[in-house]
């Protein structure tokens, strides 16, 4: 028996290893995800036809008025680029099926021809592309449709609005038994040259919530709610010796989030955000030469700390009698009442941050540290969410003695 060879992001393997009703991926663009889920389709329907099952492999979209609206040329596309599988499938203008006529495909539109499918085909893989836009109405009608034993439904997705159906399905709360990833342009091992240059061009050209969403899988809208909304930008810079700092903040892990620590340099009324480093579950013993090693030079100058966590300042800034590294000269930080909106309020108060490129998780926590929003009315209320925030609190411990105390802020 010969083995067969399938052309697939490693990151999709736990995608189509094992049994699983859902199996999707999400994320920008050049990821290769509709072309691997269509490649996938072609093989399903190689195993099953091979094993005398009959049935319809259904590639669906929101709408679909004609063929040139369906998933049928990237199906084609992908059956030709194997060999193997060309040989097994006769693939005509309008139709895609198994040499031995035991599997073909359909195409449909979940709102507009799913109907003339019910009751008529027995469907074994249901795959909708360009789900960004079901909408709840449109699920609903698709599951019970998808009904035989063993049949599964796919679905890729550009992410775009918080809270969409297709999000809230598979992305918020995806049904048990799931096998859902997250795709994006550094999962494609054939992430072609033509489209690497694109990307960079992007980067120069477009903001970064933008580019996010082209890209890297992020939502599309610039919500209000976001706290760092329109203040910052990627980009590489050097720094100079006439910048003022370096400035170095920690904040402190708990459970599951990391210790983290930036490098940051102010200048011409602009902040750098030139070093990031954290990990979860790193130990008290090991937090001086985690960060000596990620941002350079933080052992030899000042460093501001949560001072919710005295015991860990006094450990870090000790070398244990040579037996570990240490930051002598970290201290705690001053907080206050209504010292996070201070802070917040300080990094607003640049004309620009400036993020370096190496620093991916400084520019995640960028884009999604945000207000609270009111479930009903949609109101941005004046309250933090608690998360996306670890290296949000490090910049403010390290600016701490340049935020401005508001005339309610006393220490606490």
């Amino acid at each position: 028996m010969t083995t067969a060879r399938i052309p697939l992001p490693p990151k999709l393997l736990p995608v189509f290893t094992g049994e699983a009703r859902y199996r999707g991926a999400y994320g920008g663009r050049g990821s290769a995800k509709t072309r691997s889920f269509a490649l996938m389709t072609a093989v399903h329907a190689y195993r099953a036809a091979r094993a005398g099952q009959r049935g319809v492999i259904l590639c669906a979209r929101e709408f679909m008025n004609s063929l040139d609206d369906s998933s049928m040329s990237e199906v084609k596309e992908a059956i030709a680029s194997v060999p193997w599988l060309a040989s097994f499938f006769d693939v005509g203008e309008k139709l895609i099926r198994t040499r031995c006529g035991r599997v073909s495909y359909a195409f449909a539109g979940l709102r507009t021809n799913l109907d003339s499918l019910k009751g008529k085909s027995r469907i074994l893989i249901a795959w909708v592309d360009e789900a960004e836009s079901v909408s709840e109405a449109a699920w609903i009608k698709l599951g019970p449709t998808v009904r035989e034993s063993g049949s599964e439904i796919w679905v890729t997705w550009n992410p775009e609005r918080d809270g969409s159906a297709t999000d809230k399905r598979f992305r918020k709360a995806a049904p048990a038994g799931s096998r859902i990833v997250e795709m994006n342009y550094g999962d494609n091992p054939w992430f072609p040259a033509t489209l690497e240059q694109e990307r960079r061009d992007d980067r120069e050209r477009l903001d970064d919530q933008t580019y996010a969403w082209v890209w890297e899988g992020a939502y599309r809208e610039n919500s209000d709610a976001q706290i760092l909304s329109g203040k910052y930008r990627v980009a590489e810079f050097t720094s100079l010796p006439t910048w003022n700092g370096p400035y170095f903040g920690l904040d402190w892990g708990f459970s599951q989030d990391p210790t983290a620590g930036v490098k940051l340099w102010i200048s011409d009324r602009r902040l750098y955000v030139e070093h990031e480093a954290g990990k979860v579950g790193l130990e008290n013993d090991d937090i001086a030469d985690y960060m000596i090693q990620r941002l350079p030079g933080i052992e030899r100058h000042v460093v501001r700390a949560d001072s919710a966590r005295p015991e860990t300042i006094s450990h870090v800034k000790s070398d244990g009698q040579g037996r570990r590294k240490a930051l002598p000269q970290i201290v705690g930080v001053e907080k206050w009442k209504g010292s996070v909106e201070d802070g917040i309020a300080h990094l607003r108060s640049y004309a620009q941050i400036v993020i370096h490129p190496r620093c991916t998780v400084f520019l995640r926590e960028a884009r999604l540290y945000s207000y609270k929003v009111d479930r009903l009315t949609g109101d941005v209320l004046p309250i933090v969410v608690d998360a996306h925030n670890h290296y949000m609190d490090a910049s403010r411990y390290a600016l701490g003695p340049l935020i401005k105390r508001s005339a309610s802020g006393v220490l606490m």
